[in-house]
């Protein structure tokens, strides 16, 4: 009755994905009010700067070409950002919709409320429109295309500069995010590699916590890292 994850779902359906979410961002209002670029078509212009925000997601990713979920690329894919930036929807990329909130600074609460509003109008206006809901599994929770997400479906992350951690060596890094249960990325994405000292740190599980639970174990594990980077520097003579 609903639509196919992105493996096994059919041109057509993308296609009623992206439109279904046309008419429910038309009637998004005040903080999330924005627009929406599909891919198809798009102008060079909004390219660039979809591009210079580090909004635009490309084709090429070998995981997700494998797995079928390139098929038919750009057709029927497209980005939503509202009017000041903070919050997004990305259309049929790896997932139906991937929703974001975001912002520069340290405002983790108004980042997750923003978060918690989006999820509520996006689910809200489907369920108006189409009478679908997200799929909801009662053991395993959201249901997404990558495994990994099963549970919340959340990645809570941050920017972070971690010059200390650099020097001591991105092994050390890695493990000690494994016992704070973080994991660590590049700025460039999940597999865009690392350049330079700054980091996305993020919760590592998805399943078999609440949402709120992933937060506070991010923002306590950053403030961890960023305690022990600041000793770091001293020792390797940074500071």
């Amino acid at each position: 009755d609903g639509f196919g994850l992105s493996p096994g779902i059919t041109k057509e359906q993308r296609l009623g994905v992206e439109k279904l979410m046309k008419t429910a961002f038309g009637k998004f209002s005040g903080e999330l009010a924005g627009e929406y670029y599909p891919l198809t078509g798009m102008d060079e212009k909004v390219r660039q700067q979809l591009v210079d925000d580090h909004f635009l997601f490309m084709s090429g990713d070998p995981n997700l070409q494998v797995a079928g979920m390139e098929r038919d690329w750009p057709e029927g894919r497209g980005i939503f950002h509202n009017k000041e930036k903070t919050f997004l929807v990305w259309v049929n990329e790896e997932d139906q919709l991937r929703i974001i909130s975001m912002q520069k600074g340290g405002d983790v609460l108004g980042v997750f409320k923003r978060l918690a509003n989006g999820i509520k109008a996006v689910g809200t206006t489907v369920k108006k429109e189409s009478g679908k809901d997200f799929i909801l599994d009662e053991k395993y929770g959201y249901v997404h295309s990558c495994p990994t997400n099963l549970g919340t479906g959340m990645r809570a992350s941050v920017h972070i500069d971690l010059p200390g951690w650099t020097a001591a060596g991105l092994d050390k890094l890695k493990a000690r995010c494994e016992e704070l249960a973080l994991q660590p990325r590049g700025t460039r994405g999940e597999s865009g590699g690392q350049t330079g000292h700054t980091y996305d740190i993020s919760n590592k599980h998805r399943l078999g916590y609440s949402e709120v639970q992933l937060v506070q174990t991010m923002i306590d594990g950053v403030n961890k890292l960023y305690d022990e980077d600041l000793k770091l520097q001293e020792k390797h003579g940074l500071k």
